[in-house]
């Protein structure tokens, strides 16, 4: 059996051709790599995969409620994809051109967790998003 059989039936879901498709292109990307529901459609028609769009939306957030992506909403409106990982990180998106990049600093999660101690919290969860201007996008 396949992993990406193995990853889906493990999540609760039926293995379909859509399914499998769909969590390779996202397993195959680099890290860091996120993908909005019409970049992996197009990756699908590029392979000759006869899959609308409307099922890819449908399948992704059937992997995002089953815990297999995490969906981040951006500055600009549109969703994108990951696969979820168990590894702390956050994310700086370039405001001109798109660009995201992924970092994980040990000193800014545990700056975050002693302020949230002092506060009376257990960080349980946390979103960050720098935005910024790319240095390949600064002339653009």
């Amino acid at each position: 059996m396949s992993i990406e059989n193995q990853e889906l039936r493990k999540a609760g879901l039926k293995v379909t051709l859509p399914r499998v498709k769909i969590y390779q292109i996202l397993e195959q990307a680099g890290e860091g790599d996120h993908f909005s529901a019409e970049d992996i459609y197009k990756s699908l028609m590029e392979k000759g995969e006869d899959v609308g769009l409307a099922t890819v939306y449908r399948v992704l957030t059937q992997f995002e409620a089953a815990g297999l992506v995490t969906r981040h909403h951006f500055e600009g409106g549109h969703s994108v994809f990951e696969l979820a990982s168990d590894e702390e990180h956050d994310h700086i998106v370039c405001v001109k051109s798109g660009i995201v990049r992924e970092f994980n600093d040990p000193r800014l999660n545990a700056l975050l967790n002693e302020i949230a101690e002092k506060m009376g919290f257990t960080v349980t969860d946390r979103t960050i998003y720098l935005y910024g201007v790319h240095k390949d996008a600064e002339d653009a």
